[in-house]
């Protein structure tokens, strides 16, 4: 019973911070609606690797390595803001290219294995940018965590949060991905581009403004 509530504790903490908007939503919501369902859903899966791999890191200590070698964790951080602000420029710059949008001839194309690898890598890299993620997680299994959680519950732990991460954004990759949702993507192009652009330069500039911060 101890190990069930806690478990479900932590993956009620985590599963908040997953639906929080951010980097991650903002990726899958723009690949949704430009690209259509079938990369989005490979970006959530990337994302859903991501947590995965946060929450063994997590688990293995990673925090503690972080405190004590500062040095490490202030390039984590500059390499992720700097990754977020590139992606943000890369955008920002696509705004006015015109775009016809019209997945199944997409997702039949020769090439569909090597977009579908460069989505699922976007969404990885998008999701692992932000080291601080694994700080929160950190936090939240030493403050929930049972006193002697056997290896079954650990392994279950990592899979679930990575399920969890996962599902949310193939929920949103199928919402934004409908019909409705592309064709007013498609109307207003060049300003949801630069708006969302805009905001994920931002989020990296914070996170560079923020590198020498504990």
């Amino acid at each position: 019973m101890e190990h069930g509530s806690a478990l479900l504790a932590m993956l009620l903490a985590l599963g908040v911070g997953a639906v929080s908007p951010g980097p991650s939503f903002m990726m899958v919501a723009r690949t949704a609606t430009r690209e259509g369902r079938r990369p989005a859903c490979w970006v959530a899966l990337g994302m859903g690797l991501g947590a995965m791999l946060f929450a063994l890191a997590a688990l293995l200590g990673l925090q503690a390595v972080l405190k004590a070698v500062p040095a490490v964790y202030l390039g984590f951080k500059l390499l992720g803001g700097a990754y977020l602000l590139y992606l943000g420029g890369q955008i920002w710059r696509g705004a006015r290219q015109p775009l016809t949008l019209d997945e199944t001839a997409a997702a039949l194309k020769p090439d569909a294995p090597r977009r579908d690898g460069r989505a699922f890598g976007l969404g990885l890299l998008t999701q692992v940018s932000n080291p601080k993620t694994a700080v929160v997680y950190t936090s939240v299994f030493a403050a929930l965590m049972p006193a002697q959680p056997s290896l079954g519950f650990l392994a279950a732990l990592v899979v679930l949060v990575g399920c969890i991460e996962a599902g949310w954004y193939l929920v949103v990759a199928r919402a934004l991905s409908a019909p409705a949702a592309r064709q007013a993507y498609l109307r207003s192009k060049g300003w949801v581009d630069r708006l969302a652009g805009g905001l994920m330069g931002c989020l990296g500039l914070r996170l560079l403004a923020t590198a020498t911060e504990p």
